[in-house]
């Protein structure tokens, strides 16, 4: 089995050699689930059919998190909501954002997670998880047509913004990439309009 690169350099060194590993699809992963095997305490993503653990989080990516929940909670027009750090369904993963702008109620999802169709953006909050966030968590969002990413990147304190996403045989990722400084103000259209723009600073600790 070929593994990626941007797995095989989050894998532990003393993981088992790569051909004995299985990916598991992701009806599997929910069976697992709802079997009780794999719990919330587990911290466990599926990123493109792997189990990977997911990093602890400092308490300022945590209150990072929750600031970017409360600003986006009062911006969005109606028909639009904010999650944070929970999954979303894609044809071969299940990551868990830190922050997902989902079209809809939250009562539209009492029967499964939304979809990459029902998601205009998705924010991380990045400091330790960096290279993962700019490679494989970018790698399945653009695959799922995911429209807007952005990371939060905290080491750099800076704002980085992917959009118009493709995926080829060979390759994903974002065509336009823009860094907004501390210094300079974001801002996030939804459906042609405008709907929030704040400094970057104020997202930073």
């Amino acid at each position: 089995m070929n593994i990626p690169a941007e797995i095989e350099s989050i894998l532990p060194a003393q993981a088992m050699p790569y051909a004995h590993l299985h990916r598991l699809s992701v009806d599997q992963y929910h069976r697992i689930v709802e079997a009780g095997i794999l719990t919330s305490d587990d911290r466990i993503e599926l990123l493109q059919g792997i189990l990977v653990e997911k990093m602890g989080k400092k308490p300022q990516h945590s209150r990072i998190t929750q600031i970017l929940r409360s600003r986006f909670e009062h911006l969005l027009p109606p028909g639009w909501h904010v999650i944070d750090q929970e999954p979303l369904t894609t044809h071969d993963s299940e990551p868990e954002p830190d922050i997902m702008i989902v079209r809809g109620a939250m009562r539209d999802y009492m029967d499964r997670h939304p979809a990459p169709a029902d998601v205009a953006l998705i924010i991380e909050v990045s400091d330790a998880t960096l290279s993962q966030d700019r490679a494989l968590k970018m790698q399945i969002y653009a695959a799922a047509g995911i429209p807007t990413y952005w990371i939060l990147n905290l080491v750099g304190r800076q704002l980085e913004v992917h959009t118009d996403p493709y995926s080829a045989a060979d390759e994903c990722g974002y065509r336009d990439r823009r860094i907004i400084s501390e210094a300079e103000s974001a801002s996030f259209t939804l459906e042609g309009h405008e709907v929030a723009r704040f400094p970057v600073s104020e997202l930073l600790p």
